[in-house]
């Protein structure tokens, strides 16, 4: 048989919540941190294909990342990301510049690394100088020429505070001197500078500028005009919600604003406190500069994550702004008056934020970015998920574009639809999210968000083409149903054809104060919505109200959309579990779940089996394990039922028929010695003989089919070993392909560290042996 190729068709990776999590590089790619890897996504692909490598360098969270500046001439692109592991890495592409290669990690850093800037110093060939900052209180500066990083300083920032931004850049006509500002855990900016020509390089605190009145979460240094000689302008957003402007200019004399006094207009808004206009003396290379408050931004709302500068190709300078109020502010210098205004806002309007309900508000922008050309904008949200827009010239419109999502924690569980059509999957992060492949560009999107949940998810299984199942960190089970509005988009971008549509609700959003998704008509576009009575328990937040045009659309929906519009109606709650549900499994034909919850002992250790008829529960429960079920599975003829457990063992239930003519499990076979160590996961074989693999943490993966014993036990039927598989660290997950491909099984192998294997089991189980696939 020939070995399979295995290709990743899709990847679904939410970003972690931090403001320097990601960077746009000058040739269009965007790396972003998810949890401990860093994703690579081409916003600009057509068609939009989303996340295409995910790399895997760091042991803890990643929350930097940052590409060092390049030339159209240089044959490698590089980044670097920060961690809480307290190391940073150093990345490399590789020939076609689409992967890369980790090249190097330094650990001098004893906290995590919050921050990354990169200065490129010489243009005729590759080298940098890299600063990072950390929560161990140090700016730690580096180059990086010859694939090499190497430390030069280590600057404590006293008085003591973490940095949580840095940026660089080069200071006066000459570029003879370097420039680092450096904010976070206070209310101030401090500049270092360092001679470029210096045989070692050193920077020294040289200003400490003061007006901010809370923590700073972002700088950005931008040349104020394309002439070399032009003064250099720094941006510093915060969490008292204003930007400041400050300039730094060349020379003795103050420049023309500063020395006539702070625009008197500014001072306004602020009551009783007027924007400082002292100067800051810098001397650097012999030469002196000035640092000068330019100008204090207004308009948002709530606390500022993120601001980047961008120098337009002709010439004007931007600054994009992303805030905690769910808005994108673009501003500009007006060209007459100089003062800063806010031209272009995206995001969510202030009337449609609502309350902060899971549904409700999104939770802000944590970090914004430009695209290399300043025709796109990308900003990443509280749900993990990215936004993106595209600037259209003819109309003079930013539009927005489909962008990527994916869970913030852990996923717990995944779930074909019982036709293969789409996947669900569940997680630690309170959600749940349908995946389906868009047939018109044949990518994988999300398209709906079924649950928003007050609890950690941790199963769920298809029960149909429009019904699913879940259990989280509670006592019971909840039942979902597709609405018609969501059906009809599937149907439209998936060629999915749905259930009858005429049984079904119109949509469903969540009370203020609730847990359970309700069912409501969808309102016309015209139709006013109810102002919402906070005394009312299940009054419904405005901006979860479900207009029929919001999900009338040719594309996968935008995180807005999804994060409020695409809930199914809950439809069934199942009682009878006194502790957090563990795993839950659906029986092929849809009538039966099975599930089994957290426990220390028999009583508590039982699988409970629900009938989805009149969904009620089959009793009595099924005993056999002493402590935790860890997973169920229904052969596919749903005679019987495995279930593995945290108490080592399997145990095997077969389907019958009590005196009333009713379905009932009884135990057929357990095995209290199935593996020496927590067993996992189990996956029953496509086989006519009952065949099935269970997974541990020793480290195995064992192999079972059913046997019928000679002599006076002819009858009696056992389960017996009949083949296992090492791996190299514990396994935690397998599976079976539906199908045998020609005379063999395949079973997929997951293991803690991330590994997939794909392996092939002989029909009667006695071989099993990995196969070589063909990566990507």
């Amino acid at each position: 048989m020939s070995s399979p190729g295995v290709t990743v068709e899709h990847l679904a990776a939410g970003a972690n919540r931090q403001t320097a999590v990601a960077d746009w590089s000058r040739t269009g790619l965007l790396a972003y941190g998810t949890d401990c890897n860093v994703a690579l996504w081409r916003p600009a692909a057509n068609p939009p294909r989303g996340v295409y490598k995910l790399l895997n360098g760091h042991k803890e969270t990643v929350k930097a990342v940052s590409f060092l500046p390049e030339l159209e001439k240089d044959s490698s692109t590089y980044f670097i990301s920060g961690s809480d592991d307290k190391t940073i890495a150093v990345w490399k592409s590789s020939d076609d510049k689409q992967d890369f290669n980790l090249l190097q990690t330094a650990s001098q850093h004893t906290g995590p690394v919050n921050c990354v800037a990169a200065l490129r110093v010489a243009a005729d060939h590759p080298k940098w100088i890299v600063a990072t900052g950390a929560a161990d209180a140090t700016i730690r500066i580096w180059s990086f020429e010859n694939d090499q990083l190497r430390l030069l300083q280590t600057i404590n920032t006293a008085p003591r505070y973490f940095p949580l931004s840095l940026s660089l850049s080069t200071l006066g006509a000459d570029n003879d001197a370097y420039i680092l500002a450096s904010a976070g855990t206070r209310d101030v900016v401090q500049i270092l500078t360092a001679e470029a020509r210096s045989e070692t390089l050193r920077f020294n605190l040289q200003a400490t500028l003061s007006g901010h009145e809370g923590w700073l979460r972002s700088l950005s240094f931008a040349r104020e005009t394309n002439s070399p000689d032009s003064d250099l302008l720094l941006a510093s957003a915060s969490q008292d919600k204003y930007i400041r402007i400050w300039r730094v200019h060349q020379g003795k004399e103050l420049p023309a604003l500063a020395a006539e006094g702070s625009d008197p207009s500014s001072g306004a808004f602020m009551p009783g406190k007027s924007p400082s206009n002292k100067a800051h003396w810098l001397k650097a290379s012999g030469k002196d500069f000035s640092v000068t408050f330019e100008a204090l931004l207004l308009g948002h709302e709530d606390w500022i994550y993120s601001a980047k500068w961008h120098s337009q190709a002709d010439g004007k300078l931007q600054l994009l702004s992303a805030s905690a109020d769910n808005s994108l502010a673009i501003w500009e210098a007006d060209p007459s008056s100089g003062i800063w205004v806010s031209m272009v806002r995206l995001g969510e309007i202030s009337r449609e934020k609502g309350a902060t309900t899971a549904t409700g508000s999104t939770g802000g922008f944590w970090t914004g970015l430009w695209s290399p050309d300043g025709r796109s904008v990308a900003c990443l949200g509280r749900t993990g998920s990215w936004r993106r827009w595209e600037y259209d010239v003819s109309e003079d419109i930013w539009r927005p574009c489909v962008a990527i999502s994916g869970h913030t924690k852990a996923v717990t569980g995944i779930s074909w639809s019982k036709d293969g059509s789409f996947l669900l999957s569940t997680s630690s992060d309170q959600t749940t999210r349908l995946h389906m492949k868009w047939k018109s560009s044949g990518t994988w999107h999300e398209m709906s968000r079924p649950q928003i949940h007050g609890y950690d998810l941790n199963c769920i299984d298809s029960l149909g083409s429009s019904q699913f199942v879940s259990g989280a960190d509670e006592k019971l089970m909840r039942v979902f149903s597709e609405p018609k509005a969501v059906a009809a988009m599937l149907s439209r971008l998936g060629g999915i054809e749905g259930a009858n549509l005429a049984d079904m609700p119109d949509a469903a959003n969540m009370p203020v104060l609730g847990l359970s998704n309700k069912a409501i008509d969808a309102l016309d576009d015209d139709q006013e919505i109810q102002p919402i009575d906070d005394r009312d328990r299940d009054a419904m937040d405005p901006a979860s109200i479900v207009k029929k045009s919001y999900l009338d659309i040719d594309h996968p929906p935008f995180e807005e959309t999804l994060s409020r519009h695409t809930l199914w109606p809950e439809t069934e709650k199942l009682y009878g579990h006194g502790y957090e549900i563990s795993c839950l499994a659906t029986s092929h034909d849809g009538k039966l779940i099975a599930s089994a919850c957290k426990a220390s002992s028999l009583n508590h250790a039982v699988i409970r089996i629900f009938e989805t008829d009149k969904w009620t529960e089959l009793r009595p429960p099924l005993a056999a394990h002493t402590l935790t079920a860890t997973r169920l599975r229904f052969s596919s003829d749903d005679r019987y039922l495995l279930s593995v457990g945290r108490d080592r063992q399997w145990a095997v239930f077969e389907r019958g028929l009590d005196e009333d003519g009713a379905v009932r499990y009884q135990l057929l076979q357990s095995n209290a010695k199935g593996h020496s160590r927590m067993i996992l996961d189990a996956a029953w074989a496509p086989s006519p003989v009952p065949l099935f693999a269970t997974a541990g943490r020793d480290k195995q993966v064992r192999i079972w089919s059913l046997s019928k014993k000679d002599g006076e036990d002819a009858a009696k039927t056992q389960f017996v070993q009949v083949s296992a598989l090492a791996s190299d660290g514990p396994v935690t997950s397998v599976d079976f392909l539906g199908q045998p491909v020609g005379d063999r099984y395949i079973l997929a192998v997951g293991t803690e560290s991330g590994r997939l294997n794909v392996c092939a089991v002989s029909q009667d189980g006695s071989s099993v042996s990995e196969l070589p696939t063909h990566p990507e």
